[in-house]
């Protein structure tokens, strides 16, 4: 484990976003880096795809909804 610095701002935006997710902050750090290492690496991906195929990889089987008639 390490300590990674960040900028205050920066540092300011994750402890608002966890109080939003109800993590800490460093969970929401660590979800940041990951969802962002996940992303650039999967470039052809939308953040829906990368995070469905993230909660089959755990067994977790999100409902998929059908488009709105609008």
């Amino acid at each position: 484990m390490g300590i990674v610095n960040i900028d205050d701002d920066l540092h300011e935006q994750v402890r608002r976003a966890s109080r939003v997710s109800y993590r800490s902050i460093n969970a929401q750090a660590a979800y940041w880096i990951k969802v962002g290492m996940l992303c650039e690496t999967n470039p052809t991906l939308s953040f829906s795809e990368i995070m469905g195929r993230e909660l089959d990889s755990v067994g977790v089987s999100a409902p998929v909804l059908a488009p709105s008639k609008a």
